[in-house]
């Protein structure tokens, strides 16, 4: 935890640009995304939409959305 305390004292004086710059890298090298479930969602998403194209599949207004999900 020391070494975590100190590279926050050190960036503190960072301009925020600069500190933005390293929040960035730092969420980019946690978020690696697996190939593999990419190319999945990639095909699953052309199947929805050739399911809407075709009429097999119906659109949901953002405000019928938002209203199911507020609460």
């Amino acid at each position: 935890m020391e070494n975590i305390s100190n590279i926050i004292k050190e960036t503190s004086s960072l301009s925020p640009t600069e500190r933005i710059y390293i929040v960035n890298a730092l969420l980019e090298s946690l978020d690696k995304p697996d190939e593999k479930i990419e190319k999945l969602w990639v095909k699953e998403s052309e199947v929805r939409y050739e399911a809407y194209k075709k009429g097999e599949l119906k659109s949901v207004s953002w405000n019928e959305i938002k209203v199911k999900y507020e609460s």
